[in-house]
């Protein structure tokens, strides 16, 4: 049976990257639905409340921690009227929770989430670029905002989505700067072939911007997990991410106080929720890139051991290690999961001149101040 599968992915190896998108998928939709249930839980915790604890699993009477209510949401929006106002421009209007969804979902394209499942990486789409790739992507997500709060011609969605257009371009450059400093830290070590034997293997010829690189990079020990060799440019992106994700303490383009929901003021039903979808799901997006930069990726600080060609001994082992390695790439998202929604229920939200105060005259400096130093600190130890 196992050589047949073999066989049909030999021939045809445009269905290992669809059950590999198949799969991915798969497990980011009921993350982006329990993130929801998550947040509800942990904001009752911190509140002293008790949160959504009624709806239990489907055509049974288990009732643990309400583990329905994601998908009672669902339900709930598909079956909600879908009101689209007259005054809106319809095509825009229609487009824009497309456009600020999409992108959330394609950043994953490019994610190393394991080592290797028989002979095959565990990676979509592993581009000598992929940092690249990413970023290009992630910047997509602000059209849909813009898009939204450009349609639905209300002030409130138009100051949002102006707000959201600032933000990006404040905090993405920030963030991309953040980055530079740990790709020159994996490149000097490909560079001094410090990377030897089976990661070598692993790493098969691929760019220098790679991310399984950085992985790799990171596979030695925990101290040699970027949070730990460049602290700063964990905190900057780790910030820039909220930003990104428009989260708070940098929820300005929604501020709720101010513009009564921002940019999904005149959406309702599935269009409501996508926007929803779209946020949750580059919040995980966002917390696989902080693993995936800095914390070792789906690597243990024990090693991995991997045979000189490439893959794990036997078929069994391989599957295994393989689907525990992912397990491991899973959990380190959910502590960064935990920690975003921590956050915005524990902090207030920045003034819109303070947040582009700290972006452009904080983050910005630092982050180059940082790159210059990382260089420095090469060139001496070269």
């Amino acid at each position: 049976m196992l050589s047949f599968v073999t066989e049909i992915f030999v021939n045809y190896p445009w269905l290992i990257v669809l059950v590999k998108v198949l799969g991915v998928f798969a497990v980011i939709m009921p993350m982006v639905a329990y993130s929801v249930m998550a947040e509800r839980r942990i904001s009752a915790l911190i509140q002293d409340r008790i949160g959504p604890n009624r709806v239990g699993i489907p055509f049974t009477k288990v009732k643990i921690l309400g583990l329905g209510q994601p998908l009672a949401d669902g339900l709930k929006s598909f079956l909600k009227e879908d009101f689209t106002p007259a005054y809106v421009k319809r095509i825009f209007f229609w487009m824009a929770p497309a456009v600020s969804m999409i992108p959330s979902f394609v950043v994953f394209a490019v994610i190393p989430f394991g080592s290797f499942m028989g002979a095959q990486k565990m990676v979509i789409a592993d581009l000598n670029v992929g940092i690249l790739f990413t970023f290009g992507i992630v910047s997509l997500g602000v059209y849909g905002i813009v898009l939204a709060g450009y349609a639905s011609n209300s002030k409130y969605p138009f100051l949002g989505g102006i707000r959201s257009s600032a933000q990006m371009i404040s905090y993405e450059i920030a963030m991309g700067m953040a980055v530079v400093p740990v790709f020159m830290l994996a490149a000097d070590s490909a560079w001094q072939s410090n990377l030897t034997g089976t990661w070598k293997d692993y790493l098969d010829g691929v760019g220098l911007l790679n991310l399984s690189s950085v992985v790799a990079y990171q596979s030695d020990s925990l101290f040699s997990w970027m949070v730990f060799k460049q602290p700063i440019a964990f905190c900057i992106f780790l910030i820039a991410i909220f930003a990104e994700t428009n989260r708070l303490p940098f929820d300005m383009p929604e501020s709720e106080t101010e513009l009564v929901a921002g940019y999904n003021t005149e959406y309702s039903s599935m269009r409501f929720a996508l926007f929803f979808m779209g946020e949750y799901a580059a919040m995980i997006a966002g917390s696989a890139l902080m693993v995936v930069l800095f914390c070792g990726g789906w690597t243990l600080p024990l090693g991995v051991t991997l045979d000189p060609n490439g893959y794990f001994s036997t078929p069994a082992s391989s599957v295994i290690q393989g689907v525990l390695h992912m397990l491991v790439f899973i959990a380190k998202i959910a502590v960064f999961l935990v920690l975003m929604i921590w956050v915005r229920w524990m902090l207030p939200r920045f003034r819109y001149d303070q947040l582009m105060n700290i972006g452009w005259k904080r983050f910005l400096p630092v982050s180059l101040a940082n790159i210059i130093l990382t260089a420095v600190v090469l060139w001496i130890i070269a």
